[in-house]
């Protein structure tokens, strides 16, 4: 049986994980790995959560299977904090997941048992990890443009075009916000023509918010996916608590799954639970119970929010820092892009033998397509950075 696997590509950001361990020079500095770094270089764990894990630990008296679905009280503070006013509850089903990565291929598997024939449109480029699990499931799926290489900002006529191509049925995949792996985001009127362009379409939005929190501010960052699916009959939405509550290992998210008539709310339901049923049975609850702590306690959220937006206002200040570094060195604001774009990323439109030599010359890790983590910088670091760009010839 095992002697007729075949050797797997390694995913390229884990490989590039390993070469930087590996490399013994002084000073380098890792800006693959998307996962926020305070100044000394430590992913924290935020106040909040500390605390919330210390009154579970005090209180909590039995380990045993939550939900199928979910712990409820989760499931409605993560659809409250996602959605807001714009919920509509009566036609909402909800499924706890193994992070946003789980609720993105749950999302991808509901599409397919609704709609057979489903096709899916990714942006060009999308986080490395979507067309990877498409392929592994044999979803047939098309790009549309998406960002402007030499704007570096969203190409959004060529993203219109492209999406129009999209039939009733199929699915459309957006980020809600920071985009992975460009920076670029939509603006709020690109956010309406978008909602226009899928009412005509008939097509059903899916939106990956991994980063709420991250780019304008917590209500800020939810407003496109707010308005998308205010206005789509059925949408669905992936959410994940990695980032903004710092618990990437605890595997923490949410689908939320709106359909255009509350009596197939049921029927989503079920097809949801069964998907969890046939992955991974009942869902993890630790990172779960943690957030729901968090946002059901007025004191908690406040704390919880205070530094969330702190670590907002760092990646910002990163961003003008290093914009203002490279206007400094090339006399031009060629990089300004850098302070537009939000969240963890930007793509510097580098070339993979520039990205290459960043990485031989400054011990600088960048993944190939030249995506950077802006929150892998410091104060120090960021002038290294510039320097190296600009020697590279970027």
């Amino acid at each position: 049986m095992f002697a007729a696997l075949k050797p797997q590509d390694p995913d390229k950001i884990l490989a590039l994980m390993g070469e930087f361990r590996a490399d013994t020079r002084q000073g380098k500095i890792d800006l693959g790995v998307g996962v926020y770094k305070d100044p000394t270089g430590l992913t924290p764990v935020m106040r909040a959560v500390k605390a919330a894990e210390r009154r579970i630990w005090e209180t909590e008296t039995t380990k045993s299977y939550t939900a199928l679905s979910g712990e409820p009280a989760y499931l409605d503070a993560m659809s409250r904090m996602v959605l807001a006013d714009t919920l509509a509850a009566d036609r909402t089903a909800m499924l706890s997941t193994v992070g946003g990565t789980g609720a993105i291929r749950q999302a991808f598997e509901l599409a397919r048992m609704g709609n057979p024939d489903v096709t899916v449109h990714v942006s060009d480029p999308t986080w490395p990890n979507h067309v990877s699990m498409l392929r592994f499931m044999g979803l047939p799926f098309v790009e549309y443009r998406y960002f402007d290489a030499e704007t570096r900002g969203v190409d959004f006529d060529g993203m219109l075009a492209d999406l129009g191509r999209a039939k009733k049925g199929d699915l459309i995949l957006l980020h809600g916000c920071c985009h992975n792996p460009t920076g670029a985001n939509l603006t709020a009127e690109q956010w309406a023509a978008v909602a226009d362009l899928l009412d005509r379409s008939g097509a059903v939005p899916l939106i990956d918010l991994a980063y709420q929190g991250f780019g304008d501010g917590l209500e800020e960052d939810a407003a496109g996916t707010r308005l998308i699916v205010s206005r789509a009959p059925d949408a669905m939405v992936a959410a994940s608590c990695s980032k903004n509550f710092g618990i990437y290992r605890e595997r923490t998210g949410i689908l939320l799954t709106q359909v255009a008539d509350g009596s197939a709310r049921d029927l989503a339901q079920g097809a949801m639970a069964y998907l969890g049923r046939q992955t991974y049975s009942f869902p993890p609850d630790h990172g779960a119970r943690v957030v729901q702590t968090i946002l059901d306690d007025a004191d908690l959220k406040a704390d919880w929010m205070a530094e969330l937006e702190s670590v907002r206002r760092t990646m910002l200040d990163l961003r003008q820092q290093l914009a203002g570094e490279l206007r400094d060195l090339t006399g031009t604001d060629r990089f300004d892009f850098i302070a537009r774009h939000r969240g963890m990323f930007s793509r510097l439109g580098a070339t993979p033998e520039q990205v290459q030599r960043i990485k031989d010359e400054a011990a600088i890790y960048i993944v190939g397509d030249s995506r950077l983590n802006i929150a892998g910088l410091n104060e120090q670091t960021v002038p290294v950075l510039a320097r190296a760009i600009v020697d590279a010839g970027v």
